[in-house]
């Protein structure tokens, strides 16, 4: 028995389809591993897309917490500064009230107290003989309006006495003020000579030498009894 090896024939066709094999394989392959890669990438950029969004979504969640607990922060401060505020009025206008009934009531004690004392003295004061007295004159006139605590009368003079519970020295230009509107305000007393006094239950040195060095009286209580000093008194 004959063996008979066949092997088949080397020929340049042959070498140059086995190339061609071999270039469409690894063509096929690298095309593979390119759609792969692509995958990849695309889903690589999809996770990061993800990544990013809930990164986004998790910052405005984040910064819309803290904006709204800002908001209540400040509408809570807001209003408890406006609470705050309402109570210190509310303090404020009690205590003016307070403070205005007291100076009222304390103010009233001493217009009465002086303008008894007045009464009881027959109006003699100044070197004058008063006639009549009148308490809380006012008038308006024009737009000027003012009101006088005690005023003394007679047929050719008057006194107007401010009182005080507690006299300070700004009180001094006001009283000078009150012989222009008086007579502004009561021109049927134009004429007439006026003096000026200032009657308080509490006064201090310095106060009582403006009184006299500006030609005011000073009235004021010592003891029980009211002493009227009107050295260098003027006659406006």
């Amino acid at each position: 028995m004959n063996t008979i090896n066949e092997q088949t024939a080397i020929t340049p066709e042959s070498v140059l389809a086995s190339v061609r094999e071999m270039f469409a394989l690894s063509n096929e392959m690298a095309e593979r591993r390119n759609a792969d890669f692509d995958r990849e990438m695309k889903e690589s950029r999809a996770a990061a897309e993800r990544r990013n969004a809930d990164f986004d979504r998790e910052m405005k969640e984040s910064r819309e917490r803290f904006e709204q607990e800002m908001k209540e922060s400040r509408e809570r401060f807001e209003q408890e500064m406006k609470e705050s505020r309402a109570e210190y009025e509310k303090r404020i206008k009690k205590l003016e009230v307070h403070t205005g009934t007291w100076a009222t009531n304390h103010g009233a004690f001493a217009e009465e107290y002086f303008f008894n004392s007045f009464e009881k003295g027959q109006y003699n004061f100044f070197g004058e003989k008063f006639d009549e007295i009148s308490k809380n004159l006012k008038n308006r006139l024009r737009g000027i309006e003012d009101e006088f605590d005690i005023v003394l009368f007679n047929h050719i003079a008057a006194a107007i006495i401010e009182t005080k519970f507690k006299a300070h020295e700004n009180d001094i230009p006001k009283i000078l003020k009150k012989v222009d509107t008086f007579r502004f305000l009561f021109p049927q007393y134009k004429d007439f000579k006026i003096y000026l006094g200032l009657a308080s239950l509490c006064f201090y040195d310095k106060l009582e030498k403006e009184c006299i060095v500006n030609g005011i009286a000073v009235i004021k209580q010592v003891g029980e009894a009211v002493v009227i000093n009107y050295d260098n008194l003027k006659v406006f």
